[in-house]
């Protein structure tokens, strides 16, 4: 064992993605196994590697961690992305949960029938759910990061989640001047630029391929 976290998942984005972003943002180097077949993803579960039969997995410091929030707290402590006391940890995640509610609407957007997709709804909710509360809060505090003017999970989450809006409609910080000056100041803290840059192990949005690959293997006998 080299001493890496070792994660199992999909070559692409899904669940793990945000774990991928926290990781890389501790500086941290991680190996990963990639489910492609079927056969892997039940050898999994008959090992007792998937405590509730579903990935993301994560390997790390002696243990087998299932659920993605499980992981990502997990992660957000020990490397002390996570607040100093209580509050802050209540206010990162009330803003993680709110970029991750926005980032679900598009995980689930490639795996939506196309007549049935409904991109305006989530570009909707993003200017006009979401990301007004991101600028008010750090136009209130007049911090450079959202918890503490500390650099935190939320931070990370939130830069995740913009660029991936921005994925769908490059424009939809327009109107959002606090939130630009964000997301260029965490695109520039060293870890985060290292993994921005192409050959990181940032996945690409999802295509046809990762679809089916999903799909193939989660399917019922």
């Amino acid at each position: 064992m080299s001493g890496k976290p070792k994660l199992t998942y999909f070559n692409g984005r899904g669940c793990m993605e945000s774990i991928r972003w926290l990781l890389a943002a501790a500086g941290v180097e991680f190996e990963e196994e990639f489910l492609e077949t079927r056969e892997q993803y039940q050898k999994l579960i008959k090992g007792g590697a998937l405590l509730f039969d579903q990935v993301p997995l994560v390997e790390i410091d002696g243990m087998k961690i299932v659920q993605t929030r499980a992981i990502l707290c997990y992660i957000a402590a020990k490397y002390n992305f996570y607040g100093k006391d209580l509050r802050e940890r209540a206010l990162i995640d009330m803003y993680v949960e709110g970029t991750a509610d926005l980032m679900g609407m598009i995980i689930t957007f490639a795996f939506t029938p196309p007549k049935e997709r409904n991109l305006a709804l989530i570009i909707e909710r993003a200017t006009t759910r979401y990301f007004p509360v991101y600028e008010k809060v750090l136009k209130q505090h007049g911090q450079e990061f959202l918890v503490g003017n500390r650099f935190s999970w939320a931070d990370v989450q939130l830069l995740e989640a913009i660029l991936m809006v921005e994925e769908k409609e490059p424009t939809v910080l327009s109107k959002f001047p606090v939130l630009q000056a964000f997301k260029a100041r965490i695109s520039n803290i060293p870890t985060i630029k290292k993994f921005l840059q192409p050959g990181s192990q940032r996945k690409p949005p999802p295509d046809d391929q990762y679809v089916a690959t999903v799909i193939e293997v989660f399917k019922k006998d």
